[in-house]
């Protein structure tokens, strides 16, 4: 329940700010074209708090916080007052009118160029790209070796596993071999091709990641503590070690170590660890003790601890990091020009639509890692919110921004006829693009 209520807290924090960015955009750009605001909601429905500003604009927030909108004073809508005809919305000029309506998404645009530019100032913590690849799977297929570290995808180099995979997941989209570029724990530099093309059509990307098997790799086998009193202090390993081999059995990573102490000691307690402290090759006898520890099953120990994940921290000075702010929002703007491209075209699956769960759920998860992990995530969903925002379809402000258009061709308005029409139809299309979205989030939320 926890996680549920601090996904539904955290989702309304998304919406509540950039919602209010979006609208704060059309509401700022419509008082400097001269237009009148009536009303500034945030939410949708009955109000449940509202305030009249000494500009005479309604500013309220409604019961239903799932978007919000700018109402202004609009010839269409009912009589206007002779002496406020000025501050009409439809008298205004055709390039007024579609400045109005492109400054939401704008806005949205700034909120993630300045969200990006903060994270990369205080600092996003991330894994390095050290990857390994499950038995059998296509990445394992392809040489991925345990340890391999990715240092570019696709020509483009990397710094961190969350860089590594947002590329490896573009390519899963429309499954095409993808190049990588990996160095191995030997320090040699290979040139790999994941097959992607492998992968059956018409499945979500969660699926392909499944498919494909490349992980995150677990810490390398090195000894971060030793428990005074336990048997690896008594054998004499210290902190720092690095564990080569259990009893001739060689050790990968630390996960392998941690397999490996218990299948060894159950056939004999006395075990020959093969060390390497500072690059001199040690051998170290410990005498593991079967033991309950903080009330767990008795199991075997021999009392140490490991070190983590590389880690890796993207930290900038406020000139690089707006660089970087700029450089992520257009990668991620194309990334989902990309997917959308796809999804028309049919190569991705529309199984990989996610909504407001899904939201919630990355809401929750992201705030729970950080303010630099949320504000990434605060300025991701800004910039779909900006790009689904200028899609031409009619309710949208990518539709309003299309009628405008065509107005500039044909040098007249759009008929009030084709206006409702098209109202039906934007209205249909996002009712089935959000029950699309919205089936996926409960398809999985269900066992598979």
């Amino acid at each position: 329940m926890t996680s549920f209520f601090g996904s539904v807290f955290w989702l309304l924090v998304t919406l509540g700010v950039l919602v209010t960015f979006h609208e704060f955009g059309h509401y700022w750009v419509a008082r400097r074209c001269g237009v009148k605001v009536l009303r500034f909601s945030v939410g949708f429905g009955n109000a449940i708090w509202k305030h009249i500003g000494r500009d005479g604009t309604e500013y309220q927030i409604a019961a239903i916080p799932l978007g919000g909108y700018v109402k202004m004073l609009d010839a269409r809508e009912g009589e206007v007052d002779p002496a406020l005809q000025g501050q009409e919305f439809t008298g205004k000029s055709v390039w007024r009118r579609i400045a109005i309506v492109a400054a939401g998404p704008g806005f949205n645009l700034i909120f993630t160029i300045a969200a990006f530019w903060l994270m990369f100032m205080l600092g996003r913590p991330d894994a390095a790209p050290l990857v390994t690849a499950t038995p059998q799977s296509i990445a394992a297929q392809a040489g991925i070796l345990p340890g391999d570290r990715i240092l570019s995808v696709d020509g483009e180099q990397v710094s961190t596993y969350t860089d590594a995979m947002d590329g490896v997941v573009n390519a899963l989209l429309g499954r095409t071999p993808l190049p990588l570029t990996v160095r191995g724990a030997d320090g040699r530099s290979r040139e790999l091709v994941l097959p992607l093309d492998e992968l059956p059509a018409g499945e979500g990307v969660a699926k392909y990641l499944d498919q494909l098997g490349l992980k995150l790799a677990s810490s390398p086998a090195v000894v971060a503590s030793v428990m005074p009193g336990q048997p690896a202090a008594l054998g004499g390993l210290q902190a720092g070690d690095r564990i080569v081999a259990v009893n001739s059995l060689p050790v990968a990573d630390y996960a392998a170590f941690q397999t490996l102490v218990p299948v060894e000691a159950a056939k004999s307690p006395r075990l020959t660890l093969a060390i390497d402290r500072h690059g001199k090759p040690v051998q170290l006898s410990v005498e593991a003790r079967h033991e309950s520890l903080q009330g767990q099953p008795a199991r075997w120990v021999i009392g140490v601890m490991g070190t983590g994940p590389e880690q890796v921290t993207l930290r900038y000075g406020p000139i690089k990091a707006f660089s970087a702010s700029l450089e992520a929002t257009w990668r991620n703007t194309a990334q989902t020009f990309n997917l959308i491209g796809k999804m028309v075209s049919g190569q991705a699956s529309t199984n990989n639509l996610s909504g407001v769960i899904g939201i919630a759920s990355v809401a929750n998860q992201s705030a729970s890692m950080g303010l630099p992990w949320f504000l990434n995530f605060l300025a991701l969903v800004s910039l779909s919110l900006a790009i689904l925002n200028l899609l031409p379809i009619p309710v949208l402000d990518g539709g309003h921004l299309l009628y405008y258009v065509v107005e500039l061709v044909k040098g007249s308005p759009v008929s009030e006829q084709t206006m409702v029409i098209g109202q039906y139809i934007g209205i249909a299309l996002l009712f089935t693009l959000m029950g699309l979205a919205f089936y996926n989030d409960i398809h999985r939320m269900l066992p598979s």
